[in-house]
């Protein structure tokens, strides 16, 4: 019933828009002079995210056995020299930050029709994670070509890896990695892309990086049906550290494998994958090991390249959907297969980013942070809310968090508790992602809120025919807009307070929207990436909390 709701909002969303851009005049409105943040979205029919493991119970994430390792960019296999090794057991003080860089527009965007495309795309994705949560809850792990077949339900084994978790990191564990982030607004992407250097020569390949799925993959040679990406595909041939991972590995199990599955003879026959990410975005090929080359910045500032070693990742020969131009995904989520679990042994178990405006200059960038940042632990204004699930209620790939309530203008709104419970059957629930634009609340949760902002704001003329975002205000002439505040309010206790950039979109130069959205009842809440711009955002597995501070991304 949820799905079939869902793709009435989309066709919906399509509908509307279409009769009122016959209707309405979106000149009619005179230039002002607002302070609020503006952003015009690019066109983006995205994909959908499903995690990696789906289709197994695996909780493998051992780095001792087949976990990664770092070396300098100084320590070279060929000149025999060992260098500095970034293991657990040998700590070392290093900075290590991603920055993501903006991409100047090339072409004007129609705003309308932008903010269309990423309503939809993340209504889609939302659907899609909803369908998988359900699915992984049901324990649907049968064939996806024989999904009537009982005998087959019934015989279907949940692999246990016989290997030990991963060790925590020491209390004195410092190591930390830094990396640049790229908007893909100038690519009609709601995304943000890292720069990474794969195989033995690198080779420059730029990345989705995605919360809300941990499979790390990239197009590969040969490339039997692939989409159009930026630069040449991956080619495993002239890579010296690239090593297939065979069917008869235990850590194949990680992954799901196409239909129907081919039977595992050969001694060193390879390991397939199939990941479906909703819509008809997907990825096949052989599950394999490789070198990541990352940028990293020392205490001191200075820039120098780490690599780290036997990377999981997927190579893939048939890929489908609409990446912008990335050649693959980098995942985060919370599943073994992710770069940030895998990366574990080498930073400990925390990451971060800060992502800048998007109308920010394109000079500067938002960062990702592996490892722990002392910095902003130190945030005097730095607040944490327990992450919420576990297996035995969630999927391992999210990130939930457990909402209370919400806040307008200082008023606790009167929305239903069950809104926001995470059910046992796996609707519902509200999860941080950083793959999804906007921020979505399940009914009847939106239609609470929107009401409280209609109701408080006063003097600013209401303007209708900009759907699927309401209420939208004319704002000519106002130097300076008076808003009503907004926080969520966390079930223990918490309180996550933004500011009105975060939660308005000036669509254009005297027109702002609310920039939230709803979703059906019992589907999933999220927090999207529009709405955790200028705050450095900190996963925090070992304590298993959110932190969340204020701060000015550019400086970070």
């Amino acid at each position: 019933m949820v799905l079939k709701v869902f793709s009435f909002l989309i066709l919906l969303v399509i509908c509307s828009f279409a009769v009122e851009a016959i209707n309405h005049n979106h000149n009619s409105l005179k230039k002002n002079g607002s302070s609020l943040a503006a952003i015009k979205f690019p066109q983006h029919p995205s994909f959908n995210v499903v995690s990696s493991s789906e289709d197994t119970d695996c909780s493998f994430s051992n780095s001792d056995k087949f976990g990664t390792t770092m070396k300098s960019s100084e320590e070279s296999d060929d000149k025999g020299q060992k260098g500095d090794d970034f293991s657990a057991e040998n700590p070392q003080n290093q900075s290590v930050k991603f920055h993501l860089k903006h991409i100047s527009m090339k072409n004007e965007i129609e705003p309308k029709k932008s903010v269309i495309d990423y309503s939809i795309r993340d209504l889609t994705r939302i659907q899609t994670l909803h369908t998988r949560v359900i699915e992984k809850k049901n324990q649907n792990t049968i064939s996806r070509l024989q999904k009537s077949t009982k005998k087959q339900t019934n015989s279907k084994q949940s692999y246990k890896p016989a290997v030990s978790p991963v060790a925590a990191a020491s209390p004195e564990y410092s190591s930390q990695l830094v990396a640049t982030l790229e908007s893909g607004v100038s690519l009609g992407s709601g995304e943000y892309f890292m720069d990474v250097f794969i195989g033995t020569p690198p080779k420059h390949y730029s990345l989705i990086l995605d919360t809300g799925s941990d499979l790390n993959w990239i197009q590969c040679v040969p490339c039997i049906a692939c989409f159009e990406q930026s630069g040449p595909y991956y080619d495993p041939k002239e890579s010296s550290s690239f090593e297939n991972i065979t069917c008869h590995d235990p850590r194949c199990k990680l992954v799901s494998s196409p239909d129907p599955p081919k039977p595992c003879k050969d001694e060193n026959q390879t390991c397939p994958y199939f990941y479906w990410y909703g819509d008809s975005s997907n990825t096949t090929g052989d599950f394999a090991l490789e070198t990541f080359t990352v940028n990293l910045t020392t205490p001191n500032g200075k820039s120098e390249q780490k690599h780290v070693e036997n990377v999981m990742f997927g190579c893939g020969h048939w890929n489908r959907g609409l990446f912008h131009g990335a050649a693959g995904l980098l995942g985060l989520g919370r599943g073994p297969l992710s770069f940030a679990s895998q990366l574990q042994s080498i930073y400990g178990h925390s990451f971060s980013y800060c992502l800048v405006d998007r109308n920010s200059d394109t000079s500067v960038s938002s960062k990702l942070i592996f490892g722990e940042d002392k910095e902003l632990l130190s945030h005097p204004n730095l607040n944490f809310t327990s992450f919420v699930g576990g297996e035995e209620n969630s999927v391992d790939t999210f990130y939930y968090v457990g909402i209370k309530s919400i806040m307008v203008d200082g008023e606790v709104l009167k929305i239903p508790e069950e809104t926001w419970h995470l059910s046992k059957e796996g609707g519902g629930g509200t999860i941080i992602d950083s793959g999804t634009t906007l921020t979505y609340f399940a009914e009847p949760a939106y239609e609470i809120i929107k009401e409280a902002f209609m109701k408080k704001i006063k003097g600013y003329e209401l303007v209708e025919g900009f759907p699927p975002l309401k209420p939208c205000y004319n704002v000519s002439g106002i130097e300076k807009m008076e808003l009503p505040d907004f926080g969520i309010l966390f079930s223990d206790g918490a309180m996550w307070d933004f500011p009105v950039e975060n939660y308005f979109i000036q669509i254009e130069p005297d027109l702002v929207c609310l920039a939230i959205l709803g979703t059906p009842k019992s589907a999933l809440s999220i927090i999207g990436n529009y709405q955790q711009q200028n705050f450095h955002i900190l996963y925090d597995m070992k304590k298993s909390r959110l932190g969340y501070a204020p701060m000015k991304c550019a400086d970070v």
